[in-house]
């Protein structure tokens, strides 16, 4: 099935052909400008039977949607490395209102914390689900060798910094990425103020309707531990309570109101 974004040509049988003006993946729903009308028309990719100028089907959610792009750039990330590329890193984390994870990528010395930033290398999840793309010239639904081929494309001096070794950092994220890829991602979440970090790699669903593996522990990058002092980072993490029902009073002495 193509993709679709802003701009995508399109035909519905009533208003004739048209032109997306923005997809929300999550929802299902379009705007759409038809002809030379001037207002936007809020469609519904599940029952208003939107086609393609081709009048291929535009179908919706026969799979759960990706709403977010990190195990696409996962897979992109492994692929570079496994052709020498080791010095690229991938660093996500939560916004602060918890509901989509941003994104970047690094090259060069593996600081965590202290990540160079480099124009149309990070973005969010929030933009994601509007307009499905990275934002290096790729475009929607793009492979992993197109995805590469387009940042090559956009940054290939950026890219150019990534040769290099990183070994520790390569076995590490091939073994996340055999564990998590497809349908899940992970998020470091430093970032995040106020924020404690669990003990074990937090793992995060990039479709909906995806539950999350259970009893999957994954360790931290190779040199996050180093990232803080021991006194510091015993601050950053948090164990689980230990709720103990044993201690429960076998009656309540309450008010009652009459």
């Amino acid at each position: 099935m193509k993709t679709i974004a802003p701009g995508t040509v399109i035909f519905h049988r009533h208003r004739g052909y048209g032109v997306l003006m923005s997809v929300n993946l999550l929802t299902g729903w379009v705007a759409a400008r038809f002809g030379d009308e001037k207002r936007e028309l809020d469609l519904n990719l599940s029952t208003d039977d939107i086609q393609h100028a081709d009048g291929e089907a535009i179908l919706f959610r026969l799979h759960p949607p990706e709403r977010m792009p990190h195990a696409r750039l996962m897979a992109m990330v492994r692929t570079l490395h496994a052709a020498g590329y080791q010095k690229l890193y991938l660093y996500s984390w939560p916004k602060p209102s918890g509901l989509h994870w941003r994104w970047q990528l690094f090259t060069g010395c593996r600081n965590w914390m202290e990540r160079p930033c480099r124009p149309g290398w990070q973005g969010s999840g929030a933009d994601y689900n509007f307009n499905p793309v990275m934002g290096w010239g790729d475009a929607p639904g793009a492979s992993t060798d197109e995805l590469i081929q387009a940042l090559a494309q956009f940054d290939p001096a950026g890219l150019a910094q990534a040769l290099g070794k990183d070994e520790d950092h390569t076995v590490w994220f091939a073994n996340v990425c055999e564990q998590l890829l497809p349908n899940y991602a992970y998020s470091l979440g430093a970032d995040t103020p106020g924020s404690p970090l669990p003990l074990h790699l937090p793992i995060i669903s990039v479709r909906q309707r995806s539950s999350l593996p259970e009893n999957l522990q994954l360790s931290y990058p190779p040199g996050w531990d180093k990232t803080w002092s021991p006194e510091s980072r015993a601050r950053h993490y948090q164990l689980r309570a230990v709720v103990r029902h044993d201690v429960i009073p076998n009656s309540w002495s309450l008010p009652l109101e009459f």
